[in-house]
């Protein structure tokens, strides 16, 4: 048997003539920027994610670029975040003159741990950005509570988290601004790069607007400075067909967590995700802890079962972020969960039958 990490194929099966009919139109049309499909696919991600506005742009990365860039956020602030999440979280905040400030994790849900940010805060912080790693919300309460009492804004990283819910609100709808990311293997993924944010914030949207097309309104003219971060029409075209397949995607993906943990509950040695009560998750990643977990992700390869480490190394260990002065030691959760953590298949596609082969390859790497 061989199970995938990820097989995109056997979901645009199912959406093959849908597909190719939204992609020929936009061919037909030769409206390939700003055309009328991305209109309305900010008009039903801001429907679904609870949110008063949205703007689609050019990737997940630069939804957090533009975001930062619309806030006005640059050289000298500081931005608090967790050191474990994919890289364009700290990225972004570089790439904007700023300078990340991290804050650990919680070892068991891998968020930030919102109880550690009030000692990092000083005069030159800006913001607060939260991440929803692999799919599950950060507690948000307390980080609003924060940011309120300091004056900071709340940039959610919600790259992998659409559709996700805090206490019944939507990922990207709690803080100033929620960035997402259409990237193919995400949820909702897209023909290649895109990503969209969402906001409360009319006056904010406008100026994310404005931002994405070089800062220009109307046209060739430019009060301030922005980028080329324009969701290309084809994207969204895509995803208007994938949008209404989405909830029953993400339940799929809920039910084969809830199996994994039924499977793996007599193994000692694994640690399954932990999703808190007031949270719905999305399983964008399901990621086990494990001793040992390099030599397990090799004998998962040689039984064709498919597995990715997220993420290998803690930002603050990353060679480009050197001059932040960090060192081994100062984000001990972070630092294990890099060592202990293993992504397996979790996709709505799974059968049974693969799901059960996973967890007994697990279990006999353990008994033996």
């Amino acid at each position: 048997m061989q199970v995938p990490l990820l097989d995109l194929k056997a979901q645009y099966a199912t959406l093959r003539d849908e597909m190719r009919a939204a992609i020929d139109a936009i061919m037909e049309s030769q409206y390939f920027i700003n055309g009328p499909a991305v209109g309305q696919l900010e008009q039903a991600v801001a429907a679904y994610s609870g949110a008063k506005a949205a703007v689609g742009v050019s990737s997940g990365t630069d939804a957090l670029i533009a975001t930062l860039m619309s806030l006005e956020i640059g050289e000298g602030d500081e931005v608090i975040t967790t050191p474990y999440t994919f890289f364009a979280t700290a990225g972004s905040i570089w790439r904007v003159g700023a300078k990340p400030v991290f804050v650990d994790i919680e070892p068991d849900t891998f968020n930030i741990d919102a109880a550690k940010i009030d000692s990092v805060i000083t005069g030159r912080t800006k913001a607060i950005m939260p991440v929803h790693l692999f799919g599950a919300m950060a507690d948000m309460d307390p980080i609003m509570a924060i940011a309120r009492r300091h004056g900071l804004y709340v940039v959610e990283d919600a790259a992998q988290a659409i559709g996700a819910q805090y206490k019944g609100r939507k990922a990207g709808s709690v803080g100033s601004a929620g960035c997402l990311s259409f990237f193919p293997s995400k949820n909702l993924g897209g023909l290649g790069d895109g990503g969209m944010v969402v906001t409360q914030d009319a006056d904010l949207a406008d100026r994310m607007a404005q931002c994405r097309n070089h800062g220009m309104k109307p046209q060739y003219f430019h009060k301030w400075v922005g980028g080329n971060f324009r969701l290309d029409t084809l994207q969204a075209a895509g995803l208007l067909v994938k949008l209404p397949h989405l909830d029953a995607w993400s339940a799929k993906r809920r039910a084969n967590a809830k199996r994994y943990d039924e499977l793996l509950a007599g193994i000692d040695e694994v640690t399954t995700p932990k999703v808190r009560d007031f949270n719905v998750s999305i399983y964008n990643q399901y990621c086990i802890r494990v001793p040992r977990r390099d030599t397990l992700q090799q004998h998962l390869k040689d039984a064709a079962i498919g597995t990715a480490i997220y993420y290998p190394l803690s930002l603050h260990q990353q060679e480009c972020f050197a001059t932040l002065g960090y060192r081994q030691g100062d984000f001990p959760e972070s630092e294990a969960a890099a060592a202990e953590s293993l992504a397996l298949p979790i996709y709505p596609e799974l059968t049974d039958e693969q799901l059960c082969y996973v967890a007994g390859k697990i279990k006999a790497f353990f008994a033996r």
